[in-house]
């Protein structure tokens, strides 16, 4: 079918037209996460503490800085606040499908967006769900994946202003949710220091930005508030249906925190090892960020104690690169792989039901099925497809 500007703008239209159709129906009405944020803008804006326990399940978890992001939404009336942040999530949205094509464009530029469509049919539920409640984790991603577009292109020409971009967006991620710190041991093990370097000034600059809302001792006040929170509501949340991470399939598992802790902390020695010995097999690739990245990417939400079931948009480059090179494998391999796909995409709430549902998150099923793509990359790297 060819396509031509004025279907090209017809069909853009009809997007535009189906996306307020959803948000005016639908999704304005669950946007319960940006309402907690929404709610700590306010706070911000006048000085008050953002972290009490009297918000219970609906409490505020970021960090200060991450706040102000929402201070300017917090003066606009709660529909159009939330028209604004539905609009930039979408937007978000787009900029990491593109962003991951262009990553994979440099392998093959022909199937690259047959790929990445794929890859974003197997998440859709998480792209919806973090739409749907009005999450930041999509302009995160965002973010991290335009860092590895230009870390990609610094390899092939290096460049001052590309790498100070990559370490400005990599510490903007980290200001805004503290989990893109698993990058940091990796520029630091690829001896990046001119990244580093515009990412720790962000770092700084984010830490006493609040200062303008608490003055210097209220600030330093209330980011001990933000750990103590932090500290206080995490081991409550590890049981929860929707935890993705490590952390929280192995207290499911055992029901035991000093056995989980443990087992937790082997799993993640021998994660860190994997990732070490993935980075020194890329070491005769001529590109070998794209792949390291998305491991690292995949990785986010296993790690991090409060990694949510949508957390896992970030793994769109992996699964994208996986779906790429699944003619490397033999047939069987192919059958179990899209099989995990098919589990993952196809396992929603409103098809499987309450109780069915429930015995599928509490088996952390969905953990297995991404520890598995870990798996697969590895083998990638090893067989030197990526």
């Amino acid at each position: 079918m060819r396509f031509t500007r004025r279907s090209a703008l017809v069909w853009i239209i009809a997007g535009i037209a189906l996306a307020a159709a959803l948000f005016v129906l639908k999704i304005n009405r669950d946007m319960v996460d940006f309402g907690v944020n929404y709610t700590a803008g306010d706070r911000l804006l006048h000085g008050e503490t953002l972290y009490r326990e009297t918000d219970e399940h609906y409490q505020f978890k970021y960090a200060p800085f991450c706040a102000m992001i929402y201070a300017p939404l917090a003066m606009l009336p709660p529909f159009a606040a939330r028209a604004v942040w539905f609009v930039l999530v979408l937007a978000a949205t787009a900029a990491l499908l593109r962003s991951t094509e262009r990553l994979l464009r440099n392998e093959e530029p022909r199937r690259a967006w047959t790929a990445v469509s794929l890859a974003a049919l197997v998440l859709a539920k998480f792209f919806f769900r973090e739409i749907q409640l009005g999450q930041i984790n999509a302009i995160i991603t965002a973010l991290l994946l335009i860092m590895s577009v230009n870390l990609v292109r610094d390899e092939k020409n290096r460049s001052k202003a590309g790498s100070a971009l990559a370490g400005f967006l990599w510490g903007l991620a980290t200001a805004l949710k503290p989990y893109a710190l698993i990058f940091l041991p990796y520029f630091v093990l690829k001896r990046r220091w001119n990244i580093l370097w515009p990412a720790l000034l962000v770092l700084g600059v984010s830490l006493f930005a609040p200062s303008v809302y608490y003055g210097f001792d209220g600030n330093m006040i209330v980011h001990e508030e933000w750990i103590s929170s932090l500290s206080r509501s995490t081991p409550a949340l590890l049981n929860s249906q929707d935890n993705v991470s490590l952390l929280a399939m192995f207290t499911k598992w055992t029901g035991d925190p000093g056995l989980s802790q443990l087992a937790y902390g082997l799993t993640l020695l021998a994660l860190i090892l994997t990732v070490y010995f993935f980075i020194r097999r890329g070491r005769a690739s001529a590109s070998p960020a794209m792949a390291e990245t998305s491991l690292l990417l995949l990785l986010i939400p296993l790690i991090s104690p409060l990694g949510w079931d949508y957390t896992f948009i970030s793994s769109i480059l992996a699964v994208a690169l996986v779906i790429r090179h699944l003619p490397a494998f033999p047939r069987p391999i192919q059958a179990v792989l899209i099989l995990n796909f098919a589990v993952i995409g196809l396992t929603v709430y409103d098809l499987m039901g309450r109780n069915s549902y429930a015995a599928f998150m509490g088996a952390s099923v969905l953990t297995l099925n991404f520890l598995t793509l870990v798996i697969v990359l590895v083998i990638l790297r090893w067989m030197r497809k990526i």
